[in-house]
């Protein structure tokens, strides 16, 4: 018996997972045979909005392992000396249940898993499919190892590869189910060709106007794919699929406030302004008062807003006055929740759609 199993509070993790619906009868069997604290190497931090703090003391660490959090297992890419940029965690508990459970996985089913990480969500897969049935791979050496230890300490054998997770992987064939636990600002297409027709793909996508959000995907015959949006999700993104960055040119011209810039981390907004202002990166979070956004552009164009204060634009254009028209549009559609968007996959193109895959939210920027 583990330690975590000893003190109660993982046992104590799996019911409030049941009482929130996310686990079903046999999930919940596979929840209570695979302890997190098997996963979890010795050394964690804790994820702050601006920072990470390490988690110090055998009881500190039992509490975090076995609470509803994520728990951050390397920064900076395992270099020394970084920044403190977390680089790897294990997912929050509540999220991969949800995760799971939008996989609709039955007996039988083939799973690929992009991002093993600790090896945590390998292990509850191996426990309800078996080990020949899963597959997993992640792109960081020194992780793979350390999450192949892990899984065979606990008893679990999965197919492990290690290797860009956008790339096919050679020999393993078509998959019924999909799952990413790194988020991507984009789904690869070869992700929907490792995918039958007629399995699911549940990722974290994390576009440059919205952080994070969960997409349920349906491979179609004709090889592409379609789903709804299922609410935020909050993950690190893939190594190739971070955030990038635009210098913002010229000196700030202020103007009155109008938007609230709250209202911009409200992620149905988010979803449909994304889709609107394509290459229009936001990133912010709330304050005691409202919300602090930044937001630019590739053109140069930059906007420094907080809720009560003026807004700032620097650079080309009127990029605040472009958020706003969004929002008017948003107003006039009725305010959709995240839930009413979704999401088309082809060969060439990624749409968001609103109530109907055939009601694209067009882009107003080329």
């Amino acid at each position: 018996m583990s330690t975590a199993q000893e003190t109660g509070t993982y046992p104590a993790l799996v019911q409030g997972l049941a009482d929130q619906g996310l686990l079903d009868a046999r999930w919940r069997q596979v929840w209570e045979a695979v302890p997190r604290s098997q996963f979890i190497p010795p050394d964690i931090w804790r994820q702050f909005p601006d920072r990470c703090e390490p988690v110090v003391g055998t009881d500190d660490w039992l509490a975090l392992v076995n609470s509803d959090e994520p728990v951050v297992t390397q920064l900076d890419d395992g270099a020394e000396g970084g920044p403190g940029t977390a680089t790897c965690s294990a997912s929050q508990p509540s999220m991969v249940a949800q995760m799971l459970g939008l996989l609709g996985i039955e007996d039988g089913h083939r799973v690929l898993e992009i991002g093993t990480g600790t090896g945590h969500v390998a292990a509850l897969l191996s426990e309800r499919l078996g080990d020949e049935q899963v597959h997993s791979i992640e792109v960081d050496p020194v992780l793979a190892q350390q999450a192949a230890e892990h899984l065979a300490g606990a008893g679990y054998r999965p197919h492990l590869h290690v290797g860009d997770g956008a790339e096919l992987i050679p020999g393993m064939g078509p998959v019924d189910r999909l799952i990413a636990t790194c988020a991507l600002r984009y789904l690869p297409y070869t992700l929907l060709r490792q995918v039958r027709p007629g399995g699911v793909i549940v990722t974290p996508l994390a576009r440059d106007f919205w952080s994070g959000a969960l997409v349920q995907l349906h491979v179609q015959e004709d090889g592409t794919a379609v789903g709804p949006f299922c609410g935020a999700a909050m993950y690190m993104p893939m190594r190739a699929h971070r955030p990038i960055h635009h210098e913002i040119e010229g000196t700030g011209r202020p103007r009155a406030a109008g938007l609230d810039p709250a209202r911009i981390l409200d992620l149905g907004f988010a979803l449909y302004a994304g889709a609107r202002l394509p290459g229009v990166r936001v990133s912010g979070h709330e304050t005691a008062d409202g919300a602090r956004v930044w937001v630019s552009s590739a053109d140069g164009a930059g906007v420094m807003a907080a809720t009560g204060e003026e807004v700032w634009q620097y650079g080309p254009g009127f990029l605040w006055e472009e958020i706003e028209q969004a929002w008017r549009e948003y107003e006039e559609a009725g305010r959709p929740d995240a839930e009413q968007f979704g999401l088309t996959v082809t060969s060439g193109s990624q749409q968001v759609w609103l109530r109907d895959p055939q009601l694209i939210v067009q882009p107003s920027r080329t």
